[in-house]
């Protein structure tokens, strides 16, 4: 086999890459595809998978550069797995015909996502095709068929260009299916309405970034967003924490010597919470780690206080993330590390919303929000408004960060509401129903993001249909593809009745034969 082919695919790989966040040139997204679709048409099964495989490392490994700080071992066993998912898109892609070869191509991409989205361990939905349809003329799409939805337009949207440059008629379908999936996206918010405005204050307290968890350091965090909390100057109704900020230690524990502050306490950072939400007369929504009461695992929540002090409401993160607040098969890993977490978060068990005096607020908790479920499960039980409060300090560079921002606009977008997203070193924003940011923090700078938004009530077809449309999709597409097959081999036996390659036809009632695939004249009555 020529070894272009091959060479080719790693730009197709960097291509697709270069759309995603925090590059954002969703047009080279479409190109990469296109250019990877034309590299395995006409090849066998084996060169197919070959190609996809290095396009597959080309693309996610720079968009997943950040793990190698988080794990240099595990990053390129992450990296493995997600190409081996773009070489069996092209083992099931048919190297002939546009039509099959297409739908086959995009019903496998859109299956192979929902996988990785959900296993192993909950799913690793990051680095996404969805992340980079968000940013395209086709976001719409996302409203009634979800992220899902958008994996596909932009797989179809990368096909149509690839027809475009070629000057081939196929391009009608590929067009077909775009238009198809952004008039679907339009009829999903027909039962949303805006219910009341309210005006919001999102905290990000800085500090520096690619930090780890420090008991010394947990009063300088709290301060830090206390600090930026007392800077506000304006009437609000809801002020937001990030994630993590309020980690007290343990009643009786000592401080260390080593630590210049004496720690915080869970008691004082509740008092002063208190004075805070009666200060701003406000609902003040924070978030808390701490270990649970049976001491055998850790907690991580959100609580949103009244300016009275009372607590309405609590929600204990569900979707946690692997190896970092628990451990999969930790018995057996702790034979080869020792830099694994003492305890595991308890996943939490109750619906995701915070009852507050302003309303009923979804709420997904850092990791969550890449997960389009968990904003379903927000807005599914009465949510009027998303937050996402996270923190992401421990991470190098701002690929993640980059990345949530872009899972945000897509929970926006699937639920039609507003996301304040809060973050103690970055990014912070506010995120319209549209998906546009319409404010965002830099990276470390203390800062407090001030504005009006709606609370919104009503599902969207997105939140009500959740995965199944595209499911359905890929499924009955490649079932459909499979059984033509099975019906042209049924056919082509029936032809060659004695499997020696002469096919026997009939014409005006007359029986002759031809060698299979051999001159057209042989055989005529």
């Amino acid at each position: 086999m020529s070894s272009r082919p091959r060479l080719l695919a790693i730009p197709a790989g960097l291509l697709i890459a270069a759309g995603l966040p925090p590059w954002g040139w969703w047009p080279l997204t479409l190109v990469g595809i296109a250019l990877w679709f034309e590299l395995i048409a006409g090849k066998d099964r084996r060169r197919r998978f070959s190609i996809s495989f290095i396009v597959g490392l080309a693309w996610t490994l720079p968009a997943t550069l950040w793990m190698f700080d988080l794990t240099a071992a595990g990053w390129p066993v992450a990296v493995a797995i997600f190409s081996l998912g773009a070489g069996v898109v092209g083992i099931a892609t048919p190297p002939d015909g546009f039509t099959i070869r297409s739908f086959a191509f995009t019903a496998t991409l859109v299956l192979i996502e929902l996988i990785r989205w959900n296993y192993p361990f909950g799913g690793t939905p990051i680095a996404t095709y969805a992340m980079v349809g968000v940013s395209t003329p086709f976001w719409i799409t996302a409203r009634t068929f979800g992220s899902p939805g958008l994996t596909v337009v932009v797989a179809w949207a990368g096909l149509a260009i690839g027809q475009l440059v070629q000057r081939r008629r196929d391009f009608a379908t590929a067009a077909g299916m775009i238009i198809v999936l952004v008039v679907g996206g339009m009829l999903g918010s027909y039962r949303v309405e805006t219910v009341d405005t309210v005006d919001v204050a999102v905290v990000q307290g800085g500090g520096p970034q690619n930090t780890r968890a420090d008991v010394c350091t947990t009063r300088a965090v709290f301060e830090r967003h206390m600090a930026a909390s007392e800077t506000i100057d304006r009437e609000v109704d809801l002020v937001v924490w990030p994630e993590d900020v309020v980690h007290p230690a343990a009643d009786g524990r000592p401080t260390p010597e080593r630590c210049g502050d004496d720690l915080l306490r869970a008691t004082e950072a509740t008092d002063r919470l208190t004075r805070l939400a009666a200060d701003l007369d406000a609902v003040v929504v924070s978030g808390w780690f701490e270990p649970t009461a049976d001491g055998l695992a850790n907690a991580n929540y959100s609580i949103a206080q009244s300016p009275d002090g009372t607590v309405t409401g609590r929600y204990d993160k569900v979707r946690l993330v692997p190896f970092g607040e628990f451990v999969p098969l930790r018995s057996f890993i702790e034979n080869f590390s020792d830099e694994i977490p003492g305890r595991d978060v308890r996943s939490g068990t109750g619906p995701a919303i915070l009852e507050t005096d302003i309303g009923t607020l979804g709420i997904s908790i850092s990791w969550e929000v890449f997960f389009d479920h968990r904003a379903r499960d927000a807005i599914g039980n009465g949510g009027q408004l998303l937050l996402n409060p996270t923190n992401g300090s421990s991470y190098w560079l701002t690929i993640v960060q980059s990345q949530q921002i872009a899972s945000s606009r897509l929970r926006a977008v699937e639920t039609d509401r507003f996301v304040l997203q809060a973050a103690p070193t970055g990014f912070s924003g506010v995120i319209a129903p549209d998906g546009e940011v319409l404010q965002r923090t830099g990276v470390s700078e203390q800062k407090v993001l001030y504005d009006t938004v709606e609370l919104r009530t009503g599902r969207t077809l997105s939140v009500q249909l959740g995965a199944w449309p595209m499911l359905v999709y890929g499924i009955a597409t490649l079932a459909v593809i499979q059984g033509r097959r099975r019906f042209q081999k049924v056919g082509e036996s029936d032809l060659d009745p004695q499997g020696d390659g002469t096919i026997v036809h009939e014409l005006d009632g007359h029986i002759g034969t031809e060698p299979a695939g051999g001159d057209d004249r042989a055989g005529r009555a």
